[in-house]
């Protein structure tokens, strides 16, 4: 009986130590992340004013307005524009990197540089040369051709889009980077000598070995995705062109207006479209095993 005490001892103090160390975290998550998503959920269902309940009204009313309309068109096609191309970009100089060892470890802190820089920062940079009057516009006077209005029209999307993949393409490379280092050498050596080709060994070899890595950097930029708002607003502020109305202006907008049940209702169905998407990307991982 003595010796199965003292052999217990040690797993109750592991289960204690493993606990202490649980604990924390958890609560935090509980208390900052989970009970604030339950009382948006909750808040969906009520007034603004007064807390009355007032079923899926909100709902109804954020699905028919048109700004709501308009930024999730924007956001849907500022996604699926961004995450293939940040995707195929960064991947195709991951492999370059790879391939130069010496040039792709010296690089590899310079990529996160972008995540160091502060917002405000990056818009000074954005409208010394994007303005009206800036330095783009300025060259293409001195050659001839006319000015564009490039946060006014149509092209201001296609800045947002130079942003983000400015910003996330850096780390993203580093992962790409991350998993290329866990392929075997061994594999690579093996193709080489049944004949396999560049072509041949990037896809048959690197893709499949990238699959977990692939999956990770798909949901980090999916993410991210949604989290575009502070260069736009510094640049364009509230009411930028309509081209680059997103989600994030929406809901700061209303915010302003006080109008917390439509920033409820809306947040809501964001975040299930986001976890739908999230669930449909591990199915497809899971089913090509």
């Amino acid at each position: 009986m003595r010796m199965k005490l003292i052999s217990k001892q040690p797993i109750s103090k592991q289960i204690i130590i493993y606990w202490s160390f649980l604990l924390p975290n958890l609560f935090g998550v509980l208390y900052f992340s989970l009970i604030p998503m339950m009382q948006v959920l909750f808040r969906s269902f009520q007034s603004a004013i007064g807390g009355r309940w007032v079923g899926i009204q909100n709902y109804v009313t954020v699905m028919g307005n048109a700004a709501f309309q308009r930024a999730i068109a924007n956001t849907g096609k500022f996604t699926a524009v961004c995450i293939p191309l940040l995707i195929v970009i960064s991947l195709a100089l991951a492999v370059l990197l790879y391939s130069i060892p010496a040039v792709g470890s010296a690089l590899r802190s310079i990529f996160l540089m972008p995540m160091a820089v502060p917002a405000a920062s990056v818009v000074l940079v954005w409208k010394a040369l994007f303005h009206k009057k800036g330095l783009i516009n300025g060259a293409l006077l001195a050659l001839g051709g006319s000015g564009v209005d490039w946060m006014g029209s149509g092209a201001a999307f296609w800045m947002l889009v130079i942003s983000y993949l400015w910003k996330n393409l850096g780390y993203t490379v580093v992962l790409w980077m991350a998993g290329l280092a866990g392929i075997p050498e061994s594999v690579y050596e093996a193709a080489q000598v049944d004949g396999a080709n560049a072509l041949q060994t990037f896809l048959h070899i690197t893709l499949p070995n990238l699959r977990g890595s692939a999956y990770t950097i798909t949901v980090l930029s999916l993410l991210n995705s949604f989290k575009v708002f502070r260069e736009a607003w510094l640049v364009a502020g509230d009411y930028p062109h309509e081209s680059m109305y997103l989600l994030q202006h929406l809901y700061n907008n209303w915010f302003r207006e006080l109008d917390f049940d439509k920033i409820a209702a809306a947040s809501v169905m964001t975040s299930a479209v986001v976890f739908i998407l999230i669930g449909f990307l591990r199915k497809a991982w899971d089913g090509e095993d």
